[in-house]
């Protein structure tokens, strides 16, 4: 019997990537088999993409937050032609690939999001589906829907025990985000067997209570089905959809399908010879794809060149009808800061106290009418981390034009919806909460580092400082716990003038994430940081208060600790002893620096150094040298009123200055 093309397509998804999980000795089949028809159909009927320009603006997003099923994305992008050969798909896995384990962002073309990490799928969906609905609804125009595409997503039984998905699909109901569409492979299997180990909940009722349409296929091999229930979300127009397909995972091996077995690991060459004989495949070499398969996956390809070319002309034409949108959707898209945006920005006195928390709210606003393409928000906490853009509105299913987004008390989904956000492109994303909260965040705040994502990280709540909330909510290992993170950067102002510089460095930087870690408390304004910060805070550390040019030694502070350790430096000089001060804002930064400027901040005759900080004195060590010391805190915080923490651990000028001498006279 001769297949049709459909179900040929759908067994070459399966086969690929059975082949490719066999070549790697390594990986995870199970999901890949299960879920080849909803890929298919979805990817061949459904989404509107351009295989030759993977990053065209408009084009439907497809996310798989079930990302140890990457062979099914792979597969789909080796069949659609975006670029991966044969051969990388024979490199699955293997060190330099294209085709690492799980999806990675910028490695392969086509690759939407990294994934793997269960659950941030469905809520980089979510940010992905926010971005679509704001940018819509504030650059389109009666005729010209220059911005109208869908965010599509497959996650699986795992990807929905993970709290994550829960926190996101909640607000994403609340936003009534119409234009998400989440395929759910349901399979019942987890890694170590049956999800009815651990997991009975009814995700259909889960997912109504968050406001969302709930469609059933019970067959997750009927095309026509599934094809229907796709359909059918497109049509709803006030709620984001998610339809549960039921699929066995490892369909057609014969003796692990529908078992844990499945989920990872090679079949082995016999059962892996048997699956192809239940799908009736007749061909005997591996890696092997039919040409008529190739050329009805073409003409799909085709048709999304032609759509684009569509698209281009529609722009053209808006670019004539509304000359002004269009230049400024090019500026968001491309997300060029404008070189004269320093203008914009604040300036402090010396003497003013500020917390610097305050001084960014400041700096925020100071530019949101220029950067347009800004939105943001905060976990419930907007008024005390001052992420509010005045005069930016709500958004809301009521008005998706606002920049200010409400996440909710959801610190892990902000962030990950953050990353969402900025991988749709076209808008520049900030966040807040206070810095101890950040332990939630973690794992998102990873994935933007690993993506090259420039979400912008606002941590106020800086140290023991909180004082009354008590050491729940006094950060102590949170800043050296983001300091080790790779590819991410993190600025700690010591005042106002400082957290300006920091600001505007953090949205000069659109390679990685940053992470401005601010207080509550006020702070003076010191001398010289308006003239010196403007440089020092780019170059991570500066001499901020310089004595002398052959001094006994240094005090290293960041944060609020600058001030009181300039209040030292006073002290020693009335007893003749001549420290300089070195303001270190940014350990990252510093570290990208040449030997030469390091040596001139920190000169590598001057042996007695003293950090001060109130956290963490881990990775100080790099900086203070051998004979140094760090003055910091390695236990947890205490409660009352803040200025009594401060005194009971110490940080004071006086304390500080006799650890000074203490040191000098090693």
């Amino acid at each position: 019997m001769t297949k049709n093309i459909e179900q040929l397509s759908i067994d070459t998804i399966r086969t690929l990537s059975i082949d490719a999980v066999e070549h790697a000795q390594h990986g995870h089949p199970g999901m890949p088999m299960g879920a080849a028809p909803m890929g298919y159909v979805l990817w061949k009927k459904f989404m509107n993409h351009n295989p030759k320009n993977s990053d065209w603006f408009n084009r439907d997003r497809f996310v798989l937050s079930a990302g140890h099923g990457s062979m099914l994305l792979y597969s789909l992008l080796h069949l659609f032609d975006y670029g991966l050969t044969i051969n990388d798909l024979k490199k699955f896995r293997q060190l330099h690939s294209k085709l690492p384990g799980h999806p990675e962002v910028g490695v392969a073309p086509g690759v939407e999001a990294t994934t793997g990490p269960l659950g941030q799928g469905v809520a980089m969906s979510v940010g992905m589906a926010i971005a679509e609905a704001h940018l819509s609804e504030k650059y389109n125009k009666p005729g010209f829907p220059v911005v109208d595409h869908y965010t599509y997503a497959i996650c699986g039984d795992g990807d929905l025990m993970e709290g994550i998905s829960y926190e996101s699909a909640s607000l994403a109901g609340h936003l009534g985000l119409s234009k998400l569409i989440l395929l759910y492979d349901s399979n019942d299997i987890i890694s170590d067997g049956g999800i009815d180990g651990a997991f009975s909940e009814n995700i259909s009722e889960r997912f109504k209570s968050c406001g969302w349409q709930v469609i059933y296929v019970e067959d997750g091999n009927d095309t026509q089905e599934i094809e229907q229930a796709i359909t059918n979300a497109k049509s709803n127009k006030e709620q984001p959809t998610i339809i549960e397909v039921k699929t066995t995972i490892g369909y057609g091996a014969p003796t692990i399908s529908g078992t844990s077995k499945a989920h990872s690991n090679p079949m082995g060459e016999d059962e892996s010879k048997k699956a192809k004989e239940y799908y009736n495949w007749k061909f005997e070499k591996d890696f092997y794809v039919p040409d008529e398969v190739y050329k009805h996956f073409e003409e799909a390809s085709i048709q999304g060149g032609e759509n684009e070319k569509e698209w281009n002309k529609l722009l053209n034409q808006y670019k004539t009808e509304y000359p002004e949108l269009y230049k400024e959707l090019q500026q968001a898209i491309s997300d060029k800061i404008p070189e004269d945006i320093t203008l914009s920005l604040p300036k402090y006195e010396e003497g003013k106290e500020l917390a610097t928390r305050n001084a960014f709210g400041d700096s925020l606003n100071s530019v949101s009418e220029k950067l347009t393409w800004l939105v943001g928000g905060s976990a419930d906490l907007a008024s005390s981390t001052k992420t509010i853009i005045k005069n930016g509105e709500s958004f809301s299913r009521e008005n998706y034009k606002g920049r200010n987004i409400w996440f909710g008390i959801r610190e892990f989904a902000m962030a990950t919806i953050s990353n969402g956000i900025a991988l749709h492109k076209g808008l520049r994303v900030f966040n807040g909460t206070f810095l101890v909260f950040s332990d939630y965040m973690r794992p998102a705040i990873r994935l933007s580092a690993l993506m090259n994502l420039p979400v912008i990280y606002v941590f106020t709540h800086d140290s023991i400082a909180v004082g009354q909330d008590g050491p729940t909510h006094q950060p102590i290992e949170q800043l050296s716990s983001l300091r080790s993170m790779p590819n991410l950067s993190v600025i700690r102002p010591g005042d106002a003038n400082e957290t300006v510089f920091a600001w505007k460095s953090a949205l000069n930087n659109q390679k990685k994430p940053t992470a401005l870690i601010l207080g509550r408390q006020g702070i003076p304004t010191l001398k010289n940081t308006e003239k010196l910060a403007k440089v020092g805070v780019d170059k991570g550390a500066y001499l901020l208060s310089k004595v002398t040019n052959s001094p006994e030694g240094l005090l290293i502070a960041t944060g609020s600790e600058l001030s009181i350790s300039i209040k030292a430096q006073e002290l020693l000089l009335e007893e003749g002893i001549k420290v300089n001060v070195v303001s270190m804002p940014s350990w990252d930064k510093f570290e990208e620096q040449t030997e030469s400027y390091k040596n001139t901040i920190l000169p590598p005759d001057v042996k007695s150094r003293l950090a001060v900080e109130m956290g963490a004195t881990q990775g100080w060590e790099r900086f203070v040298g051998d004979k140094g010391e760090v003055f910091g805190i390695n236990e947890f915080g205490m409660s009352g009123p803040g200025d009594e923490v401060i005194k009971f651990f110490d940080f004071t000028p006086e304390n500080i200055s006799n650890k000074m001498k203490k040191l000098l006279d090693k």
